[in-house]
């Protein structure tokens, strides 16, 4: 692929939600920094070629400050086709989350709490601190800076987030906070989804097939090993998960400070673990977080290269309802995703 193909495709660009009405929704956003942009409308027929959904759809596209990243789509169908995965355990295939950084992770869960108790429907992690990078380094406590993040996870009908702070560093690309905002948040910084493929087979094709960077491969976590991953992944005694991570090509696999935001985990369990499969309650049509979206420059090229590979099923290049270039697939690992044409 040429430097300039590999350029072409930028950070996930939109988590797609489902939801019965906007106004709550768009107040929730808000709180984390988010802001009304786009509207758009599609006919059932249309919303049908393009997201596999018999439905009219309302959308409205949110903006957080300048990001060009990490943007927000509500999806009101007017027939919603499932509830979601709604406050499900991350330990599913099919699963699907947005992660932000912010600036107040106990602001945040002085919210959760005061939610539980008024029995709202909650599923939530303490923020666990977690030292990501420079494990080796040895801890001089009370006398050198803890440098790691406070992790946590936070489960909602409509939402599923991981929110995290980070302490003693700072990666001036990855993840922007809107300090204007109530709960001092940025823009989605990285999604996720959960797979079984021991053989990765099915990894090449965020690679080869979109073009993204692999800047993160086979990197262990396990219940001994880690109490956030332990307990946001509802791991048992012995299980073990493995992360890749795939990156905006403008990222850098070598220069920790040059990472951006943008980048898309993907937790692979072992195939001996049985998991529940949950596809058809995160894709189109679906209450909750049910799509990603990438912008890419060279659409039709980009149609071609994937219907060239092993995808499960690909869209015709049609116009989206913020119109837009656009045509969607299901990747090799079961992921329906949506591609739109960079202005």
């Amino acid at each position: 692929m040429t430097q300039k193909q590999e350029t072409a495709i930028e950070g996930i660009y939109e988590v797609c939600i489902g939801i019965p009405e906007p106004i709550s929704a768009i107040q929730y956003w808000e709180q984390f920094g988010y802001r009304i942009g786009e509207m758009g409308e599609l006919t059932a027929d249309v919303a049908y070629q393009l997201y596999g959904v018999n439905s009219s759809l309302r959308s409205i596209r949110l903006y957080h400050q300048n990001a060009d990243h990490g943007l927000i789509r509500l999806m009101v169908w007017q027939n919603p086709t499932d509830e979601g995965l709604g406050t499900a355990s991350m330990k599913i295939k099919g699963n699907r989350w947005a992660t932000s950084l912010t600036a107040d992770v106990l602001n945040i869960l002085n919210h959760i709490e005061d939610a539980k108790a008024v029995g709202l429907p909650i599923r939530h992690t303490n923020p666990y601190w977690e030292v990501i990078y420079n494990k080796e380094r040895k801890s001089r406590p009370f006398i050198e800076p803890a440098v790691g993040v406070r992790e946590m996870l936070l489960l909602q009908p409509l939402a599923r987030q991981v929110l995290f702070q980070r302490f003693g560093y700072t990666l001036p690309h990855y993840g922007q906070v809107n300090h204007n905002a109530a709960l001092k948040t940025s823009q989605f910084t990285h999604i996720g989804i959960v797979v079984q493929d021991d053989s990765k087979e099915t990894l090449k094709f965020y690679e080869e097939v979109l073009g993204l960077l692999r800047v993160r491969d086979d990197v262990e976590t396990s219940y001994e090993s880690s109490p956030a991953g332990k307990d946001i992944f509802d791991l048992n005694p012995g299980e073990k998960f493995i992360v890749t991570t795939f990156d905006d090509p403008r990222s850098s696999k070598s220069d920790l400070m040059a990472a951006r935001s943008g980048r898309l985990y993907i937790i692979r369990f072992p195939e001996e673990i049985n998991l529940e499969s949950r596809f058809e309650a995160a894709q189109p049509g679906s209450l909750g977080m049910s799509l990603y979206t990438y912008r890419v420059k060279g659409i039709q090229e980009y149609c071609d290269r994937i219907k060239a590979s092993t995808v499960q099923k690909v869209t015709d290049i049609i116009t989206n309802e913020f119109g837009e270039t656009s045509f969607s697939f299901v990747a090799p690992d079961g992921y329906f995703w949506t591609l739109l044409e960079a202005k």
